[in-house]
């Protein structure tokens, strides 16, 4: 991984747009920062530098939506997204690069194809029969999507709105479960030699930028329509998620 002008601007957007969605939008786009990267880095180099990066946030968001959680909600999602996380492992130690592109790119375009189904009514959240069973697969399916791409945005957001909580509730969930999903990334990532030296001390420079951006999504999580902070969202993911397709097949 090379520091030059190139990667900084483009790791400072990436950093300050994940915090911003973790700050004060349901971390559902975080998951943009590694795509953004991996299109001017390998994707797997892309998910291990952001991993400390987006702890780093997870504990920002803490402070102003301290125990304004639903628990029990939380429980679920985290107790399924451990076995979607070793699911995410072993696929991503039996990957490649262009694997992990077609991959991070199908995900990115499939969130704003099932967010502009749901705003338009063609996609409502189910009656949930069977909280815990519920919450236990949509945990599974965030731990594999967080693990592969740091993706688990959707699955449990699908869990989340579903319970209908508030808006701040619903914040407050995202960002207790990813910190436990982010947590347990750590030891695997280790294992899979996505982190290097280098990238470790190359973070250090970016968490001005994580904390920053963490700050600027609390305060748009208070005057900002969400309609204009998801479409900006949409469009920037359409155009990565082409992207990282089209590189993996030339």
């Amino acid at each position: 991984m090379e520091m030059n002008i190139e990667f900084f601007v483009i790791a400072a957007l990436a950093t300050v747009f994940a915090g911003t969605s973790k700050g004060g939008f349901g971390s559902g786009a975080a998951f943009a920062s590694s795509a953004i990267l991996a299109t001017v880095i390998d994707p797997g180099v892309a998910v291990g530098f952001m991993l400390p990066l987006l702890m780093v946030m997870d504990l920002g968001g803490f402070k102003p939506y301290w125990k304004k959680w639903n628990t029990m909600a939380a429980f679920w999602l985290i107790l399924g997204a451990l076995p979607g996380g070793i699911s995410g492992a072993l696929f991503f130690s039996y990957t490649n690069d262009a694997a992990l592109r077609v991959l991070i790119g199908v995900i990115s375009i499939a969130f704003v194809v099932w967010q502009v189904a749901k705003n338009l009514g063609y996609v409502r959240p189910v009656a949930l029969v069977r909280v815990r069973l519920w919450g236990i697969i949509c945990g599974v399916a965030a731990g594999f999507t967080s693990f592969v791409s740091h993706a688990g945005g959707p699955p449990a957001a699908i869990y989340l709105l579903a319970r209908n909580l508030g808006k701040t509730e619903f914040q407050a969930t995202t960002v207790l479960v990813f910190w436990a999903v982010n947590l347990s990334k750590v030891v695997p990532y280790a294992a899979l030699g996505l982190f290097s030296k280098q990238s470790l001390l190359l973070n250090v420079y970016f968490i001005p930028f994580a904390l920053f951006g963490v700050w600027l999504g609390v305060v748009l999580h208070r005057w900002m329509s969400e309609k204009v902070y998801f479409g900006l969202t949409y469009v920037l993911l359409l155009i990565t998620g082409a992207r990282l397709i089209w590189m993996a097949f030339v």
